[in-house]
C-alpha cells in the first residue's frame, strides 16, 4: 500500500478518536453539570429544611412556655380557689350557711330563717352580720365577680306581703337585691363586680314536700365566679394626673435696632 495511503488512514482514524473523545467530553462535562446543579438543589433543599427545623423548634419552645403559664396559672388559680373555700368554711360556716364548689364555682348558701323574717326582703341583723363576714373574707380574694341569687320553695304566696311581693318569683329577686346593697353599702363591695338573681321556687336543693326540704330551698347563694369568668369590660383605674411644670416666665422683647443704636451711642458732654 502507497505511503500516502497510510498517511490518510492515520488522519482518518485520529480525527475519529478526536470526535470519540470530544464526544465523550461533552457527555461527561454534561453529567458533571447536571450533578452540580443536583448539588446545588440538595443545599438549597438543606437550608430550606434547617431554617423549617429552626421555625418549628421555636414554634415548640414558643408553645412549650405558653404551656407552662397556662398550668403555673391555672396551680395559681386553684390555690387561690382553695384558700378562699378553706377561709370561706372556717370564718362563715355553720348550720344555717353552707360552703359548696363545682367547676370552679364556690357557693355560700345562706338559709332565709337567718336573713329574712317570713315573707318580707329587710335583712335582719343576723343576716347582716353573716354577709359582712362574706364580704371580709371575699375581700382577701379581689377581682371575684359575685352572683346573689334569690331562692324559695314552692309554696304560693296567697296575700300580699308586707313588702308588696306577690309571687315567690318576685320575692327571690327582692331578697336578692336586699343583699346587693348590703354588701355595696355597708360591706364596701365594688357593685360593679356584683349581680342580683331571684330564681323563685324553680331551683330546689332539697324536695318541698316536707318541711325541712322547703327550709333548705329558702335561701340566699352567693356564687363567687373564677377569675377567667369575671368581666373583662371593667374601666381600669385612671392614672395619677403628673403634676404640671412650673410656669416659664416670658421672655423679655428683643430691643429694636434703632433703640440699641440709642443706648449704645456715648453721651455728649452738656
Amino acid at each position: 500500500m502507497p505511503k500516502h495511503t497510510w498517511t490518510i488512514a492515520a488522519f482518518l482514524s485520529l480525527f475519529v478518536l478526536m470526535g470519540v473523545g470530544f464526544l465523550q467530553y461533552r457527555s461527561q462535562q454534561g453529567s458533571l453539570d447536571r450533578a452540580e446543579a443536583a448539588v446545588e438543589e440538595s443545599k438549597k433543599a438543606l437550608a430550606a429544611t434547617r431554617s423549617e427545623q429552626t421555625q418549628l423548634h421555636t414554634t415548640l419552645q414558643t408553645s412549650l412556655e405558653r404551656i407552662a403559664e397556662l398550668e403555673a396559672a391555672m396551680t395559681e388559680a386553684t390555690q387561690k380557689r382553695s384558700g378562699l373555700e378553706d377561709q370561706m368554711r372556717q370564718e362563715v360556716q355553720s348550720r344555717d350557711v353552707t360552703i359548696s364548689e363545682l367547676r370552679g364555682r364556690l357557693t355560700v348558701d345562706i338559709l332565709d330563717r337567718v336573713l329574712f323574717d317570713s315573707g318580707e326582703s329587710r335583712l335582719k341583723p343576723e343576716g347582716e352580720a353573716i354577709l359582712a363576714r362574706v364580704a371580709q373574707v371575699l375581700s382577701r380574694f379581689p377581682g371575684r365577680a359575685l352572683q346573689v341569687v334569690g331562692h324559695t320553695d314552692n309554696v304560693p304566696i296567697r296575700n300580699r306581703t308586707p313588702d308588696g311581693f306577690t309571687d315567690n318569683w318576685a320575692l327571690s329577686a327582692g331578697r336578692a337585691v336586699s343583699a346587693v346593697r348590703f354588701l355595696v353599702d355597708k360591706a364596701g363591695v365594688d357593685p360593679r363586680w356584683l349581680t342580683a338573681v331571684g330564681c323563685g321556687e324553680f331551683h330546689p336543693i332539697a324536695p318541698n314536700d316536707a318541711p325541712e326540704g322547703r327550709a333548705r330551698n329558702r335561701r340566699i347563694a352567693i356564687v363567687v365566679l373564677p377569675e377567667e369568668l369575671a368581666a373583662t369590660d371593667l374601666p381600669k383605674p385612671k392614672p395619677a394626673p403628673e403634676p404640671a411644670p412650673d410656669p416659664v416666665p416670658p421672655a423679655a422683647p428683643e430691643a429694636s435696632a434703632e433703640s440699641k443704636a440709642v443706648e449704645e451711642a456715648p453721651k455728649l458732654a452738656p
